[in-house]
């Protein structure tokens, strides 16, 4: 992990830019972290096709949230977002997407597997490159949970990577054929997040990967509105689900 900017928030949350590889990332850290007093991560899924400068506000204000309770966060820019080289073939692949969204109609799985699982593929590893980095900081205490972002990518992360103990899920994107399949070998606790008027997300797909997840714990939290109208107190939700786990494994 390369770190080319740092800087302190209000609160003292120290913010830290890095570039691990050709990935850049943000990690924010609690200004009591330290090596004697060391913090949980939570990994901050963001939404294909945006890019962390527009969504850095955001970004920022979950890991303000995140700090006040006692945990770090971070976030790193999505293959093919941002500044990152576009991924093969996606731009035909989003162009067929926009031919058949103005003809009113959904993309078939085919579609959605070509627009979705290239991103998988290169974004998980990723994440687990990360997880390396940001656990070899004396700081950080090898506990994290996952937030947010591309359903697809969160799933894959829940299947594959251990130390990750829970995730909140927001069921807003495609859903690939795989994922679906992926979901029965998902055991961790879930919170799952769904906009039930969500004109871009298809309900009842959301419903049924919500019932194919094999996890013991697992929550359904749905509310009225569009994409963008998560209420705050939906947050607040996720982080009570947050501490419960990680105060568990902490025992």
């Amino acid at each position: 992990m390369h770190v080319v900017s740092r800087r302190r928030l209000d609160g003292g949350v120290l913010e830290r830019e890095f570039l691990l590889g050709d990935v850049p990332g943000i990690l924010w850290t609690p200004v009591d972290a330290s090596e004697t007093s060391p913090v949980p991560l939570v990994m901050l899924g963001q939404p294909g096709g945006l890019g962390m400068h527009r969504m850095r506000p955001a970004l920022e204000g979950r890991a303000r949230s995140a700090s006040a309770h006692g945990l770090a966060a971070v976030a790193i820019e999505l293959p093919g977002n941002g500044g990152r080289p576009t991924l093969p073939g996606a731009e035909s692949v989003r162009a067929e997407l926009r031919r058949v969204l103005s003809a009113g109609e959904r993309p078939g799985p085919e579609l959605v597997d070509r627009l979705i699982l290239p991103l998988v593929e290169r974004a998980v590893p990723e994440w687990q490159a990360t997880l390396d980095a940001c656990f070899a900081l004396p700081e950080l205490d090898g506990r994290a949970v996952y937030s947010g972002g591309v359903i697809a990518i969160g799933v894959r992360l829940a299947v594959v990577e251990p130390r990750i103990l829970a995730a909140c899920l927001f069921a807003g994107s495609y859903i690939p054929r795989a994922t679906m399949s992926e979901a029965t070998a998902v055991t961790m606790p879930l919170h799952v997040l769904l906009q039930w008027d969500d004109d871009g997300n298809d309900r009842d797909a959301s419903l049924a990967l919500f019932d194919a997840f094999a996890s013991a714990e697992k929550t359904l939290h749905a509310n009225m509105g569009g994409h963008t109208g998560v209420p705050a107190f939906a947050g607040e939700e996720v982080a009570r689900f947050f501490d419960r786990h990680l105060a568990q494994a902490a025992d």
